[in-house]
């Protein structure tokens, strides 16, 4: 069965920077966009940033743009993404999510797999 598992979440400082890695499994990773999404308490799950299939377009929320890198390893089935200039407004359960497309989405229900997510906390 399909998995996306992440890792690299944590607690930082305001202005730190952290990795997060989303290791995929039972699924052809380049056939699909990946993307990430976080959800703080008491809001909606968000978009973050996302990636075509073979890495030649990203796109981020205006939030993160700039502060933000998202990238892709096909050969490792693994997408990342580099957090700098943490604030503590990024604090949220960070997830990978996969689908099954040719151009980028940043929406939430054209995603096909999810991740647990990974809890992310900047503190002021």
């Amino acid at each position: 069965q399909v998995q996306l598992v992440e890792s690299g979440g944590g607690l930082v400082q305001a202005g730190g920077s952290l990795r997060l890695s989303c290791a995929a499994s039972g699924l052809t990773f380049s056939s699909y966009v990946m993307g990430w999404f976080r959800q703080a308490p008491g809001k909606e799950r968000e978009f973050v940033a996302s990636i075509t299939r073979h890495g030649g377009s990203t796109y981020y929320a205006d939030s993160v743009k700039g502060r933000f890198t998202i990238s892709r390893d096909n050969a490792k089935n693994t997408v990342y993404l580099q957090m700098n200039s943490l604030k503590p407004e990024d604090t949220a359960v960070y997830y990978c999510a996969a689908a099954p497309r040719y151009s980028s989405t940043f929406k939430f229900n054209e995603y096909d797999y999810w991740g647990q997510g990974t809890q992310v906390t900047v503190s002021s």
